[in-house]
């Protein structure tokens, strides 16, 4: 019996290597394409040994060919920290607009699901707490923070009119803060700041005071919901997260304690635009995909930690 075949554009990067190895793992055959702009080989060298794993450098802003049968697409690529879309904005917007565009048409020629990963920065600086799916966010488009925002607004704007337009069976998972082994120490994300900064007795930088809050998803968590999310028969956008709620400081203090680092915390301008706060509401993927992370904060950590001492 032919073994279901899986697409991920991006699946070298954090969260795409991680897929790729639950999808193989689960009994799924996966094509990753990457150009490594954020991506790393070293995230996937590890799934070349399964006869099952296949990968193509590709920049999926150009159109995408691959022969054979594709069961599911699923649009990772992007530029998610904002260290990397601060610095290529052009290229960010590229890949959620272009991108997004040649992977639904793969998935449209193959017949295949389509499954969008989106991102809870779609609410912006929220006024709505939580966010709930049907929030439609409060973003500024001409910001710095923009290109991410907008590009991420826009495919899902995409991918519902290939839903509608094509009948195409299409997936939106918007993705709060997630962390945990993979994520580059230099990829200027909250999480891998703080562990990098600790484990080498640096000052951890807050920018602000620190007040603002955000949840924190473990990447295992993540990824049950995802291959949940991926199966399901469900077409508008889902949000998955860890909807337990954290200042800045409360995380930069349970990093000090775990790592028992000498680091000291440095309190530095806050940048524009940054959201205030945000959390999930997860009712709807409680609901219909039965899910709900798992992972307390203190345990990803230890975990995420223990990686990259390694």
């Amino acid at each position: 019996m032919r073994k279901k075949t899986v697409l991920i554009t991006g699946g070298a990067g954090f969260i795409g290597s991680n897929m790729c190895e639950k999808l193989l793992n689960k009994g799924y055959a996966v094509i990753c394409l990457d150009n490594f702009v954020t991506g790393s080989a070293e995230n996937i060298k590890g799934l070349f040994k399964n006869n099952d794993f296949r990968f193509e450098k590709r920049n999926v802003s150009n159109y995408i060919d691959i022969p054979g049968k594709i069961d599911y697409v699923l649009h990772c690529a992007s530029l998610a920290s904002p260290k990397d879309y601060l610095d290529f904005p052009i290229q960010t917007l590229k890949v959620g607009s272009l991108g997004t565009h040649n992977a639904l048409g793969l998935a449209k020629e193959k017949r295949s699901v389509f499954l969008l990963f989106s991102t809870s920065e779609v609410y912006g600086d929220p006024l709505v707490h939580p966010q709930k799916e049907n929030y439609w966010g409060h973003v500024n488009p001409i910001g710095v923070r923009g290109c991410y925002d907008e590009s991420k607004r826009f495919a899902e704007a995409l991918t519902m009119a290939y839903h509608r337009v094509h009948k195409l069976d299409t997936k939106i998972v918007r993705i709060f803060n997630t962390y945990g082994p993979r994520m580059r120490h230099n990829d200027g994300r909250v999480v891998p700041n703080f562990i990098t900064s600790a484990i080498s007795n640096k000052p951890l930088a807050i920018y602000g005071k620190g007040h603002q809050t955000r949840s924190f998803c473990y990447i295992d968590d993540l990824l049950e919901g995802l291959l949940r999310l991926m199966l399901s028969n469900i077409n508008e956008p889902v949000n998955l997260g860890n909807p337990d709620e954290f200042t800045i400081e409360q995380l930069a203090k349970l990093v000090l304690k775990i790592t028992r680092s000498r680091s000291k915390i440095a309190y530095k301008q806050l940048p524009v635009d940054d959201p205030r706060q945000r959390q999930p509401d997860i009712s709807k993927a409680k609901k219909l995909l039965s899910w709900k992370p798992s992972i307390c904060l203190e345990q990803g950590l230890e975990r995420t930690i223990s990686w990259f001492r390694r």
